[in-house]
């Protein structure tokens, strides 16, 4: 791994919203039981709410789609039907008894859907022992490859990352912040290099220094879960492992695991890539997680691909 010397600091914007920089870890609080209500139960919130689940915890949450609705329902999880265009019936209703929420929500042209549609009723919740957000890391932008953490400077080199910034900025403004998760590309059972190289969809595409952060899903809700172990309201997490890796390597390894020969190296410049695809490529940075190790008192499962991408296909995924 490369030196950590170079970190990316410039100075802020002025008008990016106030993080919280800890000093100590928090006071710890028991998990033993709870209530935990997840704006989007996708595959980060559903992971952790599984967790929680065999725990003992109620959960409850949205989705868009009736069919996942009574999929979830059928796991235990009380699911309620959310978009930006349908919002939660009596939300405030909702969360009495709710202990803990988490938003993963993307956000889209118009801004935060979760805040626009209840961030009053989040607001009055003043029970809540913690509230969470899953941002990216798209919202540092390019570095050029250097390394950044939670204090360098959010500089979003695109759209998508302009709008996770505002959507941070958003979630910060509420009288108990949130604690914000700049997740790295993640990957799990189901999702991941082994299913791109089996489906005959890995490229190895190549960019001369291009690096990229990546985070196990398993990895993702046990900072969750640390997290609201220590809450520290207003406190921004970077969630990542310890290797950021060029793309073609992790696909190199997965073939190696399935014992396949692996796809012709391909030039970023001639790839055919689409926009968004091609998109991924314009930011290029390391990404430190010392603090989630130094706060939450936190140790990764999966501490790089390799690491991640065997116990997978070890587990048969």
């Amino acid at each position: 791994m490369e030196s950590r010397a170079t970190i990316c600091k410039l100075e802020p914007e002025p008008n990016q919203g106030q993080v919280k920089m800890p000093k100590m870890r928090p006071r710890q609080r028991s998990l033993e039981s709870g209530h935990l209500f997840c704006f989007g139960l996708g595959f980060s919130a559903l992971t952790l709410a599984e967790r929680l689940l065999a725990q003992g915890w109620r959960v409850s949450g949205t989705c868009r789609s009736a069919e996942k609705q009574r999929a979830l329902q059928a796991r235990g999880i009380e699911a309620h039907l959310f978009d930006r265009d349908r919002p939660v019936t009596a939300l405030g209703a909702k969360l009495i008894g709710v202990t803990d929420l988490l938003a993963s929500v993307p956000p889209d042209d118009r801004g935060d859907p979760v805040i626009d549609a209840h961030g009053g009723e989040i607001a009055k919740a003043s029970h809540l022992a913690w509230i969470g957000y899953l941002s990216t890391t798209g919202v540092y932008g390019d570095c050029d490859g250097a390394w950044v953490d939670e204090t360098s400077p959010m500089r979003p080199s695109g759209a998508r990352g302009l709008k996770r910034l505002k959507a941070e900025q958003a979630w910060l403004a509420l009288p108990k912040p949130a604690h914000l998760f700049r997740l790295a590309g993640i990957y799990g059972p189901g999702s991941s290099a082994l299913d791109s190289v089996r489906d005959g969809r890995a490229r190895r595409v190549v960019k001369a220094g291009q690096v990229f952060s990546r985070i196990h899903v398993a990895d993702i809700a046990s900072v969750l879960a640390a997290s609201m172990a220590r809450p520290n309201a207003g406190t921004a997490y970077n969630v990542c492992d310890d290797d950021p890796a060029p793309p073609a390597d992790v696909v190199t390894y997965a073939c190696e695991l399935l014992g396949v020969a692996p796809p012709p190296v391909v030039d970023y410049e001639h790839a055919d890539l689409s926009p968004m695809a091609r998109s991924f490529y314009d930011d290029n940075k390391r990404v430190r997680n010392d603090r989630i190790k130094d706060e939450l008192g936190f140790s990764l499962a999966f501490p790089d691909y390799r690491v991640g991408l065997k116990s997978l296909f070890d587990a048969g995924f």
